[in-house]
């Protein structure tokens, strides 16, 4: 059976479960999933019960959520169709990586595996899509990431240590207008940012990208939706 054999409504709760897991060790719930996609609680436990009774996931009343080996197939197909459709809109037709995640997400119910196919061959076989996320290959490994948000990376800085110079990885494309204030000031994947703490008390952080003149400040939301590695001392 393909992917495309299942409701739009099960594509999407699948995506959603394991996007959940990708970047966090907390388990997930129903009400971590209603709150993910603004449905009601009560609609989530229905379908719960019912990608249980189809085998994609386990769950027990009030426990956590698990994919099975069937459902994490299902769920990594559809992020690699998310993510490759969205590195095409940028690379083929000039789209924004801000403007990709909705389109994606309209396109990739509508798409056959075939096409899939034909689009990463055509693109190359990319690895990561524009926020920097891991494209899942065609037999379901999803390539290796070493990052860590900004905010912990930030927080485990040895006490004395002035500055943090950082490779940016991935950045979360949950809220476009935090993606083009990224853009606005140069703090796209690749870049690299020395990093310090901001004024007394305004639990911010100070980001400089590499020769800017000017250092930009970030509170939570902002350092939670950046992945990052330590940078190499050579990097520019």
């Amino acid at each position: 059976m393909s992917v495309n054999d299942l409701s739009t409504s099960t594509q999407n709760y699948l995506k959603v479960i394991w996007s959940l897991t990708e970047w966090s060790a907390e388990p997930v719930t129903a009400t971590l999933i209603s709150r993910q996609t603004g449905l009601r609680i009560s609609s989530v436990s229905d379908a719960m019960r019912k990608l249980g009774s189809q085998g994609l996931i386990s769950h027990a009343p009030y426990g956590s959520v698990e994919l099975t080996d069937e459902g994490r197939t299902y769920a990594v197909a559809m992020i690699r169709r998310h993510r490759l459709i969205e590195t095409f809109l940028v690379d083929a037709l000039g789209y924004t990586w801000d403007q990709v995640h909705d389109e994606a997400e309209n396109m990739e119910h509508a798409v056959s595996d075939f096409f899939v196919a034909r689009l990463d061959e055509f693109l190359g076989h990319p690895e990561r899509d524009p926020h920097g996320d891991p494209i899942p290959a065609a037999d379901g490994t999803v390539p290796a990431l070493d990052a860590r948000s900004l905010t912990d990376m930030a927080a485990a800085m040895e006490k004395g240590t002035e500055k943090l110079r950082v490779t940016v990885e991935r950045i979360s494309d949950s809220d476009p207008e935090l993606l083009k204030h990224f853009e606005e000031n140069g703090i796209v994947v690749g870049a690299v940012l020395t990093v310090t703490e901001g004024a007394p008390f305004s639990e911010a952080l100070e980001v400089t990208v590499d020769k800017a003149s000017q250092a930009v400040p970030l509170g939570n939301i902002a350092t939670d939706a950046l992945f990052v590695s330590t940078a190499s001392p050579t990097s520019a």
